[in-house]
């Protein structure tokens, strides 16, 4: 699966891709929706933003400071990868995808406060697991494991507060 999605060379592939792949380096597309939310959407729009930064926060705490450091994973091989992309790789665990937890956990996280916004950052988010597949930084178990760690994180941080109000 992860040669067939390396290969995928269609013109929107080509195009879409590598600059998706680099909109979701550092969060930055997050960051970037995440300010126009709190712009533009009003209350909800800020209460939507700020569960999207907290759930990413706590998906990337989770994927990269602790799953990471215990599963030592090499990337998929280098000429497994039909494109120039494969240069660019980081050094860290394959397992799991960070980008992908953090991009699910956005998206996730904002869904119940705003669930338009939610659906706009789905394809996004879709996009960047796809991306961390075809650039062969990441075997597609690695964005499924990052994908269960933003579900988890965007759960927990909408759960949490609630379970500390009710303790008290």
């Amino acid at each position: 699966m992860t040669r067939r999605i390396a290969a995928w060379d269609s013109p929107v592939a080509r195009r879409l891709l590598p600059a998706v792949e680099e909109t979701a380096e550092h969060t930055k597309l997050w960051w970037v929706a995440a300010a126009g939310m709190a712009v533009r959407g009003g209350r909800r729009g800020r209460r939507a933003a700020a569960s999207g930064v907290l759930a990413m926060a706590v998906a990337e705490l989770l994927s990269n400071g602790v799953v990471k450091q215990l599963i030592e994973r090499r990337r998929p091989p280098a000429e497994w990868i039909p494109h120039g992309d494969v240069t660019d790789r980081p050094g860290s665990s394959s397992f799991p995808s960070g980008h992908t937890a953090a991009a699910v956990a956005f998206t996730v996280a904002v869904v119940p406060t705003w669930p338009w916004a939610g659906a706009v950052c789905a394809a996004p988010a879709v996009l960047v697991a796809v991306a961390r597949v075809h650039s062969g930084a990441h075997y597609p178990s690695d964005v499924a494991a990052g994908a269960v760690i933003g579900a988890a994180a965007a759960a927990l941080v909408r759960t949490a507060p609630r379970s500390l109000s009710r303790r008290r």
